[in-house]
Formats: structure tokens, C-alpha cells, sequence
């Protein structure tokens, strides 16, 4: 300063002492030494550098370090104790203080109630731990995702004030090496909130949360916390990122129950940790009248739109890698994506990823299912005159995929696809009940199963089983076929008013693809008499499909009474559909 006097500045204290030196150099003053400063020149100068730290002085074990930032500080602590523990030769334990002060500094070295204050804290602390003030825990406590416990106020020799003290939980979860992300979907259902005041309806948030770990566990290419894990949760107020590094998923699933006489509202939110973004929020409002009923009505409820929010979440989060740095998983959620667009040029590459995903995991189920619902695709789009050899190679990829996996629900729903387009009805019903009963939140196994039912002639089934899906997972791509099929269940019918109206859903659906909704809606017009427009509709299905004819239809889907898609067929025949 230019007057003689020490300068003042606020930093950041990093204090250290070897736990048991005296004792220690008492059995073995040469070993210890040479320990002390083999671990003073390997880890601890080089931590305190690569945290922007300067080593102030080193008086016999005590080690004094400033930084110009706390968070550094606290780093530098918690990387030194873990060096530590992982040097398989240390011997030595240490305990650290850190504070945040006015300092005096003179010829380098600092001085005042700043470094005492560091000092009286790392006396503090125990072996391996570190305590840091009040001050600097509220510099980091939203900036790390350390856990702390707050020690309360102590007094300390020559501090004039009490000094607040806080121990950063070593043993915490958050405190560890961070938990490797699965390669498969990964995610941690929290306790749902009893928001009601009333400890009495504790067991409804349980209730439904249990029921929720368990049903996504039935999921079987979820990795799924255990509910052991996820309930230590209970009662705090938890940063959703922190809890998903602890337990190292990329996925939360987090909600509330609130009661008020016999309405119970229901809220829940899907949070992708990787980034804080909120995947998916809703609120249900239910009247509570059979406990049970209710827990399985919501279970299935958010599952059902939990599962596709997921699966189009992954499918975004690899879609900008390149294809040769797919891993297994990715070049699966790659080949899902270009499936889901049901457009013919993205067919291929739909094979393509899922064949890769096949190559580089052969076990995986869900590759060889998906890979036989695109031959699937191939033949319900009318993208081939080979529906056989397509049928074909269908059939032996769902076979992979239940060898590999016979609880695989989305196995089930494969090969019950194909055995719908190969015409055997039953098989193709049971196969998507077992999907169904697998996982009775998969909206497309109902779809499905619904699809089978209508041309087995069993209508009403068929409309509930598609109700379902659109109920489950009302932003599944697959809702357009689902509302297409709820489509053709009437025109079978001869429900012509109602097939009009759903037809108009169908194409008003943005995923709405190929030639179906133009033929289901020209059907029932013309059934009704209104020929001009269900001419124009056939007109556009053809500029889609030149070659489509109606023989190709009959060909293509089976029905179990004959003449069973007789309505239809009529219908687009009066439209003007080649024979």
C-alpha cells in the first residue's frame, strides 16, 4: 500500500492438518515424514494448484492455502480427502477447514480472524471431513451438489462470535464418484407429496408410487430404482438433479396427492435431469371411491404416457449423433425414430439402425421386435408386392426377439402383428393380450389388439381396446392407426355416420400417414351416398398408391367371417377403386 501497513482482501481459507501427527511421528518419525511429504509433493500442492490456489505456509502438518473462489476451495477439499482414500500407500488421514474472511496479507503470508476462523473449523472436523463456515456454505450450496449438515453454532477459542459450522456429508450419496448412466432408459420414481395435511392419506401417495416403481420395472428395457432407494427420499425437499447423479439415472418421475373430501387430485412430472427439462406434466382430478381401483386406474394411467414421452425423449437425445458413434441402444432409438415416421424413405434406414442395434447386441429383444413391426409397416403401408417373403422376415424377427426375451411385452406385440397380416385372427389376439397382460400400460399392444378384433368381427372389443390406447398415450405416433382402425371398426359395422367422424379425426391427426386416411373416409361416404367426395378421396389415396386395387386389399387383410370386409371394400368400390 505504500504506507507500511499489511494489505486487506476477502478469500477464501483452506486449513489442513494431519489427524494424530504427534502420535504418529511417535511410532515412526522417519516413515511419517517421508509419507507427509511424498503426499505433500504427489497430490496435495498439485489439488491446490489445479484449483487456483496458492499454498500460503506449511507449519510442521499444518498446510494454510487461500483461493479466489470458495467453490474452488470446497472442490480442492473434497479432491484432496478423496486422493487420499484412493492412494493405496497413504497412511495419513487428514481433517480440513474452510472460510471465507477479510485477511491481512504481508509478505505473501496471511493473517487475522479470517485464518483463525479456518483454522477452529478444521479442528472440527473428522478424519477424512471437512467443515466449512456459515458464510461459505452460502456461497456453495446451490453451486455444488455436495450435501451438508448443518452443525449449528459453536464457540471457538479466540473467535469473539459464536461461528456457524456446517459438515459436508462425505459419505453422502452426491459426495461420492458419480454413478455411470445405463445405457437402457433409466429412472427414479420419488415419493409422491401427501399434499392433503392429513397424515392419514400418507398411504395413497405411497401407495401410488410403489405401484408406479413396479409397473415401470415391468418395462423391460427400463433400468428402474428400487423402491428402497427412492423412499430414503421421503419428507425432504430434494434437488431432482442431485438425486438422479446420486443414484445415477437420467430420468425422474416425481408427484403429489391431494384429498379434499372425496376428490383426490393427482399431479405428476417427468424431468430429464441431464438437463432440468420437464419431459412430460399432468394433473389428474379423480373421485376417490374404491382406494384400490383408484391406485390402478392412475398407475396405468401415468405409466401410459410416462413410456412414449421416454422413448421420444432418447429418440431425440441421439438424434444428433453421428451413425458411427451409436452404441447398441442408440442405433435401436435411431432405427424407433425413422419407424415412427411411417414414411417410405426412411423406411430403409429404419432397418438399417435396427439391424446395426441387432449386430451389436444380439440379446436385445426390442431390436429384433421393432425390426419385424417395420416388415410389418412394409405390407400395412403397401409398400410392397411381396407381402409373403415381408411377412416372412417379419415373423423370424419377432421369433429372435421372444427367444431372446419371452416376458418382452413389446415381442409379443410383434409377432401378433404379423399374425394378424398372415391371417391367423387368434394367435394374433392372443399374442397382443399377452403383450397387454406383460404391460398394461402399452398403449400399442392395445392398439393392436384392437386392430386383430375388428376383423374377427368383435367390434365392441376392438373400439374399448383402441379407447384404451388413445387414453393411455394420446401423443403416441401410433395414435393415428389407432384412430384409423376405430375407423374401419365402424365401417365393418356399418356405423357410416360415426366412421365419418372418426375418419375426420384421423385426418386432422399430424401423424397421419400413408393411403389409410383417405380410404377410410371415402368408404363411409360413399355408404352414405356422398359419392363426389368419396371420389376425391380415392383420387388422392391413388396419387399415394397408383396400383392400389381392391384385390389388393382383400388379399391383405384377413377376416375371420367371410365377406368380413365386405363393407369396406364396397364402399371404396362405389368410390371408384379399381377391382
Amino acid at each position: 500500500m505504500g504506507d507500511g501497513k499489511p494489505d486487506r482482501k476477502l478469500t477464501a481459507i483452506l486449513a489442513a492438518d494431519v489427524v494424530g501427527y504427534s502420535k504418529l511421528m511417535g511410532e515412526d518419525d522417519a516413515g511419517t515424514l517421508a509419507e507427509y511429504s511424498r503426499l505433500k509433493k504427489d497430490l496435495i500442492h498439485p489439488l491446490i494448484a489445479d484449483h487456483q490456489g496458492r499454498v500460503v505456509n506449511i507449519v510442521g502438518d499444518a498446510t494454510l492455502a487461500e483461493f479466489p473462489s470458495v467453490v474452488d476451495a470446497v472442490a480442492c477439499a473434497q479432491a484432496w480427502h478423496r486422493s487420499i482414500a484412493d492412494n493405496a500407500d497413504a497412511k495419513i488421514g487428514f481433517r480440513i477447514g474452510v472460510n471465507l474472511g477479510d485477511v491481512l496479507v504481508e509478505d505473501g503470508q496471511l493473517f487475522g480472524n479470517g485464518v483463525n476462523v479456518a483454522a477452529r473449523l478444521e479442528g472440527l472436523a473428522l478424519s477424512g471431513g471437512t467443515c466449512i463456515s456459515g458464510t461459505v456454505y452460502n456461497e456453495v450450496k446451490n453451486k455444488t451438489d455436495l450435501q451438508f449438515e448443518d452443525m449449528g453454532e459453536h464457540e471457538v477459542k479466540n473467535i469473539a462470535e459464536p461461528i456457524r459450522v456446517y459438515k459436508i456429508l462425505t459419505d453422502a450419496p452426491s459426495a461420492k464418484a458419480s454413478l455411470a448412466i445405463p445405457e437402457k432408459p433409466s429412472i427414479a420414481v420419488l415419493p409422491f407429496d401427501n399434499m392433503s395435511g392429513d397424515p392419514e392419506q400418507e398411504y395413497l401417495a405411497d401407495g401410488i408410487t410403489e405401484d408406479l416403481i413396479t409397473a415401470l420395472s415391468k418395462i423391460r428395457w427400463f433400468f428402474v430404482i428400487a423402491r428402497n432407494s427412492t423412499f430414503t427420499y421421503k419428507g425432504q425437499a430434494v434437488d431432482v438433479t442431485t438425486v438422479a447423479k446420486d443414484l445415477g439415472v437420467r430420468y425422474v418421475l416425481e408427484g403429489s396427492v391431494r384429498k379434499a373430501g372425496s376428490r383426490v387430485r393427482i399431479t405428476a412430472q417427468l424431468i430429464d435431469a441431464s438437463n432440468g427439462h420437464h419431459v412430460w406434466a399432468e394433473r389428474y382430478d379423480r373421485q376417490m371411491e374404491d382406494i384400490f381401483d383408484l391406485q390402478d386406474e392412475m398407475t396405468q394411467t401415468i405409466i401410459g404416457a410416462v413410456e412414449p414421452e421416454i422413448s421420444a425423449a432418447e429418440r431425440a437425445r441421439v438424434s444428433a449423433k453421428k451413425p458411427d458413434n451409436l452404441d447398441a441402444w442408440e442405433s435401436y432409438q435411431r432405427g424407433v425414430w425413422h419407424m415412427w415416421t411411417y414414411k417410405r424413405d426412411h423406411h430403409e434406414n429404419a432397418l438399417k439402425f435396427l439391424l446395426r442395434a441387432s449386430e451389436l447386441d444380439p440379446n436385445f429383444a426390442p431390436a429384433h421386435a421393432y425390426r419385424s413391426y417395420v416388415y410389418y409397416q412394409r405390407v400395412m403401408m403397401a409398400w410392397t408386392k411381396d407381402r409373403k417373403e415381408t411377412l416372412d422376415l417379419g415373423m423370424e424377427a419377432a421369433r429372435k426377439a421372444l427367444a431372446n426375451d419371452k416376458r418382452d411385452a413389446v415381442a409379443y406385440f410383434a409377432i401378433g402383428r404379423i399374425h394378424m397380416m398372415q391371417g391367423s385372427l387368434d394367435d394374433s389376439i392372443a399374442a397382443l393380450q399377452a403383450s397387454v397382460n406383460l404391460n398394461p400400460s402399452f398403449a400399442q399392444a392395445h392398439h393392436g389388439l384392437g386392430f386383430a378384433l375388428c376383423l374377427a368381427g368383435r367390434f365392441e372389443e376392438a373400439k374399448k381396446a383402441n379407447a384404451m390406447c388413445e387414453r393411455l398415450s394420446p401423443r403416441d405416433p401410433i395414435i393415428w392407426g389407432s384412430l384409423t382402425v376405430q375407423t374401419l371398426t365402424r365401417i365393418l359395422a356399418k356405423e357410416y355416420e360415426e366412421a365419418v367422424e372418426w375418419a375426420l379425426k384421423t385426418q386432422q391427426c399430424p401423424e397421419a400417414a400413408g393411403y389409410w386416411p383417405h380410404a377410410v373416409m371415402a368408404a363411409p361416404l360413399a355408404h352414405l351416398g356422398r359419392i363426389e367426395e368419396a371420389k376425391k378421396e380415392v383420387q388422392k389415396l391413388l396419387a399415394l398408391v397408383p396400383d392400389m386395387t381392391l384385390s389388393d386389399l382383400a388379399d391383405t387383410y384377413a377376416t375371420k367371417h367371410p365377406d368380413g370386409l365386405k363393407p369396406y371394400l364396397d364402399g371404396l368400390r362405389m368410390a371408384g377403386l379399381p377391382e
